[in-house]
């Protein structure tokens, strides 16, 4: 490689350290980077976290016109081609890398874009409080992969020299010339549709005590607003109504959420359980998880609680249908995601 591509090289991987310890940027193992180099699509590596870019070789160098050939004659389901071996697997969606025509390009679920994008008025949301200082435009919810990399193809038809794609339901992506070219659009949307969480209520800590003797497996999630999906009422409603928001969310969380009015009535339902759920909501008291909930779920419950407080009474929000829901918890593309990410 040459000076200009070792550059580039270096400015991405400083930048992906840089927002994945942010996690009102990244969470876990979700988003995914990539940057061009000729013929070469170096791509972040399905399952592996943006956070530890400068400490692990997470890019996988992937065959670029074999991408876009495919994509000219409309086969979106194509396997991308490694330009070398690796046990690691290219981003689920590097397809959408490779429709961007820009030099670098970044996928993130940001907690201030993503509370839009789950809200039923999303679009004129996002027509109301972005200037024109760059192009976008928005896609509906596709399972990520195939489906969603043919509406992306589709409307970057239509408007081809946009530079930010919103995904309802999903995240946003963002391409420029540079990190810093994309790192300025990044700030300058994610300060347009910044929201106020909405204000904690006490958290019983007295409570907490008794339940984790009372639950026994069970211990209170470490992040403390976290508690709040379970002791702030207009949340609690949320977690009952508006669980699954977003892919990773149903991914890493599974698809309904685990709710009791009291640890009594978690224990009167043990009985009827093949197996424990590794994460319940106990209405006025906190959120319990088991020993088996690691670092990548954790993230992403923190995710849903930064999205969730960022609503409003007035906001109605759209979860996935059933049929969405199954679509990704029957990929094998995301069971390998999820094995990958149990740190």
């Amino acid at each position: 490689m040459n000076s200009i591509t070792d550059n580039l090289k270096t400015s991405v991987i400083e930048y992906c350290s840089s927002i994945g310890a942010d996690p009102l940027l990244v969470q876990g193992a979700g988003g995914n980077v990539s940057w061009k180099d000729k013929d070469t699509l170096w791509v972040k590596a399905s399952g592996t976290w943006l956070a530890e870019a400068a400490e692990k070789d997470i890019f996988l160098p992937v065959d670029l016109p074999h991408l876009q050939t495919a994509i000219e004659r409309g086969d979106f389901s194509v396997t991308p081609r490694l330009s070398g071996e690796s046990l690691l697997r290219p981003s689920i969606e590097t397809l959408l890398h490779a429709l961007m025509p820009h030099r670098v390009v970044v996928h993130l679920h940001a907690i201030e874009i993503l509370a839009h994008l789950v809200r039923d008025n999303c679009q004129a949301d996002l027509e109301s409080l972005l200037d024109d200082f760059t192009s976008w435009a928005i896609v509906d919810y596709y399972k990520p992969g195939a489906a969603l990399a043919a509406a992306v193809s589709a409307t970057l038809a239509q408007k081809p020299n946009v530079d930010v794609i919103f995904l309802k339901n999903h995240g946003v992506v963002i391409g420029g010339n540079s990190a810093k070219q994309v790192d300025n659009i990044l700030k300058r949307i994610t300060k347009a549709l910044r929201t106020t969480p909405i204000i904690n209520v006490r958290i019983s800590n007295e409570a907490l005590t008794k339940a984790v003797y009372d639950l026994d497996q069970y211990i209170p999630v470490a992040a403390r607003e976290v508690h709040q999906l379970s002791v702030n009422t207009a949340l609690f409603n949320r977690v009952t109504r508006d669980w699954a928001l977003y892919p990773d969310h149903v991914v890493f969380l599974g698809p309904s959420a685990s709710i009791y009015k009291s640890t009594i009535e978690f224990l009167g339902e043990c009985k009827n359980f093949k197996k424990l759920p590794e994460l319940i909501f106990i209405q006025g008291i906190g959120v319990f998880a088991r020993s088996t909930f690691n670092n990548a779920k954790i993230a992403q419950l923190q995710c849903y609680y930064d999205i969730l407080s960022r609503q409003g009474w007035n906001h109605s929000l759209r979860s996935l249908n059933e049929r969405q829901i199954s679509d990704l918890l029957e990929w094998d593309a995301e069971r390998y995601r999820v094995s990958i990410s149990k740190s």
